[in-house]
């Protein structure tokens, strides 16, 4: 398909695959920071910290929950969006055809709105990722400066 109808169908294609990438990057980093969640609380449970590698030991898994929520968040569906399928299951078959061959350029638009939401929700789970990594790596520093 050729012209601005094929350029529209592209990036509706586009866009979907972009959500698609966006939903598989964000379970792998969800998965990542619940097992770094849970290794730092099992490892720092066990042992005796100073009150400074607590704090910051716990000011780290708290930015790693947070992280956690905003994954959550990103991949959490939108059901009561106006775009796709959940506009399409409260239409008839007929209005499908309707919307779907007149309306694919504000589809596009509205999926385009979402997939920004889902990357900019990624983007500050990985700010956030890396802070709470950082903060865990000087609790372990501290802790394990003071035995020495």
């Amino acid at each position: 398909m050729n012209g601005p109808q094929g350029d529209v169908v592209a990036a509706h294609a586009e866009v979907k695959a972009e959500i698609a990438r966006t939903d598989n990057k964000t379970g792998l980093l969800l998965a990542f920071v619940g097992a770094v969640l849970a290794g730092g609380w099992s490892v720092g449970h066990g042992l005796t910290l100073t009150w400074p590698a607590r704090i910051i030991g716990g000011t780290g898994m708290a930015v790693l929950l947070v992280a956690a929520g905003l994954l959550l968040w990103a991949v959490r569906p939108n059901l009561s969006g106006r775009h796709g399928f959940p506009l399409w299951a409260t239409l008839t078959a007929e209005e499908i055809t309707t919307v779907v061959a007149g309306d694919l350029a504000a589809d596009v638009a509205g999926l385009s709105r979402l997939a920004v939401k889902k990357f900019t929700a990624l983007r500050r789970a990985v700010d956030l990722t890396l802070a709470g990594g950082a903060l865990l790596i000087a609790a372990v520093l501290l802790a394990f400066g003071d035995v020495a």
